[in-house]
């Protein structure tokens, strides 16, 4: 028989708040988090607007050499994991001598590579570079780094799958425990906020414009949307198989129930939707649930064109006949990229454990296609106890995951 796999901790670091108490309170109150950045109009950036996220000050914390060989995300991360570890009770000693893994959700480490490579081309004198830039610049800095800080024993990867990388890992990782292979991993996701790592995106008018008004920039499944908004931070989910949490006495937060996965097989960066369909078919197949048995939905809806419309017509394909509430906390958020997957995970989890669906923002007018979906633009209190999450990324890879209450 597979083994069942719970959640026994949670940390985030995000532009909704620095702790899980900060960020309940913004998804309750509908806060968004997104500002405009005159550090990006002065890049000669299309758009401004970004989530703000404010780096933790790791001074005291960790040494000069370990703060020198992570990258902004790193640190993110960091903060996010130290908090999920302690909700857990994993100490130091715990972690020490049992194979506790990690699965993070990474996908960029642009300012490292950028600055480098500056000081190559200014100076002409690579050892100027400075022995911690080549951790700080693979994908994988997230995991060599915090594996290192708390010496953890188990599997060590980066899982590097675009916007649905948080996603993946914590579904990998519950794949890796239902098989035995491992008692706990540390799953998440981080984004790094730096502007170098989103120019790409502005240059092919990804992002939305509306910098009159940040806060009403980001509007997943709204006729008027006209792009998203870049996010950041970290996220960090601690999974473990139902036998060794209840071992540890650890508290069970929720179930990871179905992990469903597909390829589009199609277009590089235009989703389809067959693909998303496929993947909460076999999410629902995997948990051995109805669609009646999901409470709410939180969509990975961008607030971009095709996207949101082809997610709309999936969701709508699956759930034909029945309609929970669907939102996208990315409304808030903006999009959080390789964190998103992992983040709303913890959003979704807040909003269960405390009765209530936060708004979908900025959802004035639908479109043919959200208005076949149920959008709440304002907050719902309802109690329920089961969700699905979406996670979309470029190169067609779905991730959809689904989760109970305990």
């Amino acid at each position: 028989m597979k083994k069942r796999v719970v959640i026994t901790g949670m940390g985030i670091y995000s532009c909704l708040g620095k702790s899980l108490d900060e960020v309940r309170q913004s998804l309750y109150d509908g806060k968004s988090g997104i500002v405009l950045d005159p550090q990006r109009k002065e890049m000669g950036f299309r758009s401004g607007l970004t989530a703000k996220v404010d780096m933790p000050n790791l001074k005291g914390i960790l040494s000069r050499n370990q703060r020198v060989y992570m990258a902004e995300e790193g640190a993110y991360a960091y903060m996010a994991t130290a908090d999920a570890l302690q909700q857990a009770g994993l100490d130091q000693d715990y972690l020490n001598t049992h194979e506790v893994g990690i699965l993070y959700g990474n996908d960029s480490s642009a300012e490292a590579v950028v600055k480098s490579t500056d000081i190559m081309r200014e100076k002409k004198d690579t050892t100027l570079i400075g022995s911690g830039a080549i951790f700080q610049s693979m994908n994988s800095t997230v995991t060599m780094n915090l594996a290192c800080l708390f010496k953890l024993k188990g599997i060590n990867l980066t899982v590097s799958g675009a916007c649905a990388s948080g996603s993946h890992a914590i579904g990998l990782g519950s794949l890796l425990i239902q098989m035995g292979l491992q008692d706990c991993v540390v799953c998440g996701g981080a984004q790094e906020v730096n502007p170098y790592s989103v120019g790409s995106f502005d240059g092919i008018s990804a992002f939305s414009i509306r910098e009159d008004a940040p806060a009403k920039a980001s509007r997943p499944f709204d006729r008027d949307r006209d792009g998203l908004v870049p996010g950041g931070g970290a996220a960090t989910v601690i999974i473990e198989s139902y036998e060794s949490a209840v071992k540890r006495g650890a508290p069970i937060l929720g179930e990871i129930l179905g992990y469903g996965f597909s390829s589009n097989g199609d277009h590089i960066s235009v989703p389809n939707v067959d693909g998303p369909a496929r993947s909460l078919e076999m999410a629902l197949r995997q948990a051995g649930v109805g669609i009646r048995d999901i409470g709410y939905i939180n969509a990975h809806a961008t607030s971009t064109p095709v996207g949101d419309k082809n997610e709309a017509k999936a969701i709508a394909k699956v759930f034909d006949g029945y309609m929970p509430e669907v939102t996208s906390t990315k409304s808030m958020t903006g999009h959080e990229m390789w964190m998103a997957g992992a983040s709303e995970i913890i959003y979704s989890m807040l909003m269960m454990k405390n009765d209530f669906i936060a708004p979908n923002l900025n959802f004035e007018n639908p479109d043919e296609d959200s208005a076949k979906l149920l959008i709440p633009a304002k907050r719902v209190d309802k109690h329920f106890d089961m969700f699905l999450s979406n996670s979309f990324g470029f190169g067609g890879t779905n991730s959809t995951l689904i989760v109970k209450n305990l």
